[in-house]
C-alpha cells in the first residue's frame, strides 16, 4: 500500500527529531524520557529509597529514567498493555489496567507496600473519533488517580499524562482535593501540536476528603 502524504511527513519529522537523535544515542527507548527528565530536573521527584510504580510504561524509557535515578536504591512497579522488553531493576506486569485481575496483580506486587511516586504516561489506542479517545484518555486517567489514592503515602506524588478537551478541568478539580498542590507541565519534548499535558499532583493529603 503506497504511503501517504501524512504518514511519509510523520516519518520525515520522527527521523529528523532532535529528542528521537537523542534518544538513540543515550540508549532510551523512546524519547519520552525526556518528558521525565525536564519535570524531574523541575520538580525533584525522584529519590533514591523511593518505591515508583510506573503506569503505561512500555516501551519503557520512563522506568530506565526511574531506575538511573534511584541509583540502585529503591523500587519500580511497570504495567502496561503492551509487551516491553525487560529494564534491569523494573518489575514489569503486563495487562490491561482497566482490568480488576490485572489490578490485583499490581497491588500484589506492591505487597502492602506505600508508594511514594505514581508516574502514568498511558494513552488509549486512538480511534480517530475525538470524542470517544477523550473520553477514553480520561477514564484511563482517572483509574491512574484511584489508585494513586489508595496507594501513595502521605506527601507522595502523581505525575499523569492528560489531554485538554472535555474533562480536563474536573481531572485538575479531583486532584486539587487530594494534594496540597497540583501544577500543569508541558515538557520541550512535548509537540507543540500536542493537547498532551501533564498534571502533577504533590503532596498526597492524609486525609482525604
Amino acid at each position: 500500500m503506497k504511503r501517504s502524504k501524512t504518514s511519509k511527513g510523520w516519518m520525515q519529522e520522527h527521523v529528523n527529531d532532535e529528542y528521537v537523535k537523542r534518544a538513540q544515542r543515550d540508549g532510551y527507548r523512546a524519547r519520552a524520557a525526556y518528558k521525565l527528565i525536564e519535570i524531574d530536573d523541575r520538580d525533584h521527584l525522584i529519590k533514591p529509597g523511593m518505591t515508583i510504580v510506573d503506569l503505561g510504561s512500555a516501551p519503557g524509557s520512563w522506568s530506565q529514567v526511574a531506575v538511573q535515578r534511584l541509583k540502585g536504591q529503591g523500587k519500580v512497579i511497570a504495567l502496561d498493555l503492551l509487551e516491553m522488553q525487560p529494564v534491569a531493576g523494573v518489575q514489569f506486569i503486563q495487562g490491561d489496567f482497566r482490568e480488576q485481575v490485572v489490578l490485583d496483580q499490581l497491588e500484589a506486587a506492591l505487597n502492602g507496600m506505600p508508594v511514594d511516586l505514581v508516574i502514568a504516561d498511558m494513552a488509549p489506542n486512538i480511534s480517530g473519533i475525538s470524542d470517544v479517545d477523550q473520553a477514553n484518555a480520561m477514564y484511563l486517567t482517572e483509574l491512574a488517580l484511584d489508585f494513586s489514592y489508595k496507594w501513595l503515602k502521605p506527601g507522595g506524588q502523581f505525575l499523569v499524562k492528560v489531554f485538554n478537551g472535555s474533562g480536563f478541568e474536573e481531572i485538575v478539580r479531583n486532584m486539587r482535593q487530594g494534594f496540597d498542590k497540583v501544577a500543569t507541565r508541558k515538557p520541550k519534548a512535548s509537540r507543540d501540536r500536542s493537547s498532551e499535558v501533564y498534571l502533577l499532583g504533590s503532596g498526597r493529603r492524609k486525609n482525604l476528603s
